[in-house]
């Protein structure tokens, strides 16, 4: 898998921009702070994702003054070319279309092309809020199967539906609002329950690639431990049963896999907490490669790396690891300076005032 040519349109800082990455190996983008170096990633992110691994709006994603903007890529993948177009307007849903064939939901683009992105945000993955953790989950299993998006969207709705329901229902419910907790509460607890064994089991799987990988980066056998924690005993829909009197009086839901976490342990110690600056790098970077490692067997293909200024964050010793076991695929590499030594570069542009120089 492997992006020929990317082109923007009012997107971000960019009025108009085409890129055209190196086919094989790295292309190293390079720029001062500010000129739209991680824009350009975003845009190939947002391709592949629909949203902005910067968790941006998609109405942020619109150049100022604008009312639409626009991201295409010509992608090549299984020896097939596909141009894959997204429409982004400032209000209303998104347009898209792949070989200029429009596509019924702008969500049906997911799987057409597949990034595997690293950022010094990635901290958030180990020391940041629990959402982290889980979106890190979902959006890999979105990766491994685009159609898990569906199920994501799922739970989404039936936690807002029963959220409304909680607030207008107050302390002491009537009857009619009763049956229709009962009816949301069946719908959570099955979608909960399909949503939390999936991650689980992903879980599962990533547990010896990310001791693996941090192995590597480190240097050193640190003991990595991952633990899908859920928030409710039993079945879903006995613990929503139990907590129902709770929640209607906080207009909330306490239990479900809102509320779950991803627990990573170094040397059996919280890494959240216990684990160093440096170590808490390593351990991102390690579930970052992990994703990828297993996304590229289960596909076929590796996907496209995404590298946001990733080495700014890292001591000598961790960079030069970084360099050493970087996956073999397509990468965009962007950097404020030089990129450290032992990279080398296929192709090397440089992003001035919104525009883009070989």
């Amino acid at each position: 898998m492997r992006i020929n040519r990317l082109w923007l349109t009012d997107f971000r800082s960019f009025d108009s921009a085409e890129l055209a990455p190196a086919a094989d190996g790295l292309t190293v983008i390079q720029g001062d702070n500010g000129v739209g170096k991680t824009n350009l990633l975003e845009a190939v992110g947002y391709l592949a994702t629909m949203g902005s691994f910067r968790g941006a709006p998609h109405e942020a994603l619109v150049r100022t003054g604008c009312e639409r903007g626009a991201v295409r890529a010509e992608v090549e993948r299984e020896q097939r070319r596909l141009l894959i177009e997204v429409d982004i307007p400032l209000s209303g849903r998104e347009r898209a279309q792949i070989n200029r064939q429009p596509l019924r939901r702008a969500r049906d683009l997911l799987g057409a092309l597949r990034v595997s992105v690293f950022s010094p945000d990635d901290l958030v993955l180990v020391k940041g809020a629990p959402g982290e953790r889980r979106r890190f989950l979902d959006d890999a299993l979105v990766a491994l199967q685009p159609r898990y998006d569906g199920t994501r969207g799922d739970l989404d709705r039936a936690l807002r539906q029963r959220a409304s329901l909680l607030k207008q229902a107050g302390p002491q419910p009537d009857a009619g609002t009763l049956a229709a907790l009962d009816v949301w509460d069946a719908k959570l607890a099955e979608v909960g329950e399909a949503v939390a064994a999936s991650r689980a089991r992903l879980v599962l799987d990533l547990e010896p690639e990310v001791a693996k990988s941090y192995g590597r980066l480190a240097g050193e056998d640190g003991a990595v431990a991952l633990t899908y924690r859920r928030s409710w005993e039993g079945g879903l829909d006995e613990a929503l049963g139990r907590a129902r009197g709770e929640d209607l009086r906080r207009g909330t839901t306490s239990v479900g896999p809102h509320r779950d976490d991803l627990i990573v342990e170094l040397a059996g110690l919280p890494a959240r907490s216990h684990a160093s600056q440096g170590e808490q790098r390593t351990l991102a970077l390690a579930l970052r490669l992990a994703v990828h490692g297993i996304v590229t067997d289960a596909v076929g293909s590796p996907p496209v790396l995404l590298l946001d200024d990733v080495f700014s964050e890292l001591d000598e010793a961790r960079s030069a690891a970084v360099i050493t076991h970087l996956p073999g695929a397509q990468a965009l590499l962007t950097t404020v300076s030089s990129p450290p030594p032992g990279v080398t570069p296929a192709r090397i542009l440089r992003v001035t005032a919104g525009t883009i120089v070989s």
